[in-house]
Order: C-alpha cells, then structure tokens, then sequence
C-alpha cells in the first residue's frame, strides 16, 4: 500500500500532466485559429495584387489612348 505522502506526488504530478495538457490543447486552437487568419489574409493579398494589376493595367490603356489623342492633335496642327 502506497503511503499518504506518495499518492500526494502521484496527485501532483497528475494534476501537472492534465494542466500541461489543456495548455497543449490551448495551443492547437490558438495554432488553428492564426493559420485561418493567415488563410484569410493571404486571400486578401491575392485578390489586392489582382486588383493592382487590373488597376494599372487600365492606366496603361488609358496612358496609351491619352498619347495616340496627342500625336491626332500634333498631326492636326501640323497640317494647318
């Protein structure tokens, strides 16, 4: 039969695995949770660097709708 002071330990010991346990499984759903943020920005960053890219893909059509109006305009004073 165990002595009074060593089931005391074994009940220390006990209560140490079980709060390093919740701890463990506090870090899993902390763990889980940033990589779902981190999903979510990333999703983010995808649909902003798209939207960049349309962005100054328009202002380069608009740049070269603005040049071809200009040399029109040069030509026109040219040959007046």
């Amino acid at each position: 039969m165990m002595k009074t002071e060593e089931m005391d330990q074994f009940q220390v010991l006990e209560a140490k695995v079980d709060s390093v346990i919740k701890f463990a499984q506090l870090l899993k759903k902390e763990k889980e949770s940033l990589l779902e943020k981190l999903h979510i920005q990333e999703e983010k960053i995808a649909d902003l660097t798209s939207e960049l890219e349309n962005l100054r893909n328009s202002r380069d059509k608009a740049k070269q709708r603005v040049l071809a109006l200009l040399e029109k305009l040069e030509q026109v004073e040219i040959s007046h």
